[in-house]
């Protein structure tokens, strides 16, 4: 499966901001998706991650109450609603997926990534 993640932008801080991922090539529900980011000059790190049925999910503490994963298997489609944006949410957003993962919560599980999507938050 391939993925594009799309939705990045420049957003002040306390703003808004839904990020897309689409897979194409193969049936997203038989993969667990999730979200990671890039800050300069930092490593990559995980965000978000949801099952096969979108059931569960599972957060970094750093953005719990704030960030949302969902996804619409029909559409083949995963998103990220990312509400009361901060500064150090500035980043390369990754969306990433795994057929044979078991464990969401597991993020070096994923082996199937898509291209970044910039988002930029000003304060």
């Amino acid at each position: 499966v391939q993925l594009q993640a799309s939705g990045g932008g420049l957003v002040q801080a306390g703003g808004s901001l839904r990020l897309s991922c689409a897979a194409s090539g193969g049936t997203s529900r038989d993969y667990v998706m999730g979200w990671f980011r890039r800050a300069p000059g930092k490593e990559r790190e995980f965000v978000a991650s949801i099952s096969r049925g979108g059931g569960s999910e599972y957060y970094v503490d750093s953005v719990k109450g704030r960030f949302t994963i969902f996804r619409d298997n029909a559409k083949n489609t995963m998103y990220l609603q990312m509400n009361s944006l901060e500064p150090k949410d500035t980043a390369v957003y990754y969306c990433a997926a795994d057929r044979l993962l078991r464990n969401i919560a597991d993020a070096t599980g994923f082996n199937l990534w898509g291209q970044g999507t910039q988002v930029t938050v000003s304060s």
